[in-house]
C-alpha cells in the first residue's frame, strides 16, 4: 500500500513562509499568537499558534524535526492520520499551556506528539541525539525526561507543551500500535533438493 508523504513536507514549508511574513509584517505574531489573556475572544490562536516561531533556532529545531520525523510516520501510518496527529497534538498542546504560560508560539507540541507516536510504534528506530546513537524509545524518555526538569528550572521553553503533545502522540501510538507496528520480516524456508545434492556429490 503506498502512502501520500508530503504532508510533514508541505507543513514545514508553510510554517517557513508563516516565518518570513512574520519579519516582514512585525504586527502578524501579535494577532496570531496564543495569549491566555485574550484566548477566549480569539479561539483561533489555539491553532494559528503552532505555525508562529520566535526566531531562527526555534525555527530550524521544528522543521528539522517535522520534516524528518514526520515524513517517517507519515509514511508509516498514512496522510489522513499524521495530519490529524498534528493538529490534535498541537492543540491538546496549546491547552494545557493556558494556566501556566501567558504567550505561547511554536509547532513544539504537535512535533512532540509526531515523536511520541513514532517512539511507540518504531521503538528500535536508530536516532542520534547529542552525537549518540540511540533507540527511538530511548531518545524518546531523554527528550520526556528533559522536559520534566525544564518546568523546575524554567528557560523561556513551554516544556509542559511538549508534555502534552508527547501525551497525545504516545496515547495515539498505544492506540495504532497493533495496526502499524513493525513487522518481522519472515525467514524464508530453506528447501534442500536431496537429487541435486547426489548429482553434485557424484559430480566429485
Amino acid at each position: 500500500m503506498k502512502y501520500n508523504i508530503r504532508s510533514a513536507l508541505w507543513l514545514s514549508l508553510i510554517i517557513f513562509i508563516v516565518f518570513l511574513l512574520q519579519a516582514v509584517f512585525k504586527g502578524l505574531t501579535d494577532y496570531f499568537i496564543l495569549d491566555t489573556r485574550t484566548v477566549l475572544f480569539e479561539f483561533y490562536t489555539l491553532i494559528t499558534a503552532i505555525f508562529l516561531h520566535s526566531g531562527v533556532p526555534h525555527l530550524l529545531y521544528n522543521l528539522f524535526a517535522l520534516a524528518l520525523f514526520g515524513t517517517i510516520l507519515e509514511h508509516v501510518i498514512g496522510s489522513r492520520k499524521f495530519l490529524i496527529l498534528f493538529f490534535v497534538s498541537g492543540l491538546a498542546a496549546s491547552l494545557v499551556s493556558l494556566p501556566f504560560y501567558t504567550r505561547v508560539l511554536g509547532a513544539s507540541g504537535a512535533v512532540f506528539g509526531i515523536l511520541g507516536m513514532l517512539g511507540i510504534l518504531r521503538p528500535k528506530m536508530t536516532v542520534w541525539l547529542y552525537s549518540m546513537p540511540m533507540p527511538m524509545i530511548v531518545a524518546l524518555f531523554v527528550w520526556a525526561a528533559g522536559d520534566v526538569l525544564g518546568i523546575f528550572a524554567p528557560s523561556g521553553t513551554a516544556n509542559i507543551a511538549h508534555l502534552g503533545g508527547l501525551f497525545i502522540g504516545v496515547s495515539a501510538g498505544f492506540y495504532y500500535r497493533k495496526r502499524f507496528r513493525e513487522k518481522r520480516e519472515k525467514k524464508e524456508d530453506v528447501h534442500i533438493d536431496e537429487d541435486k545434492v547426489k548429482e553434485w556429490e557424484k559430480s566429485f
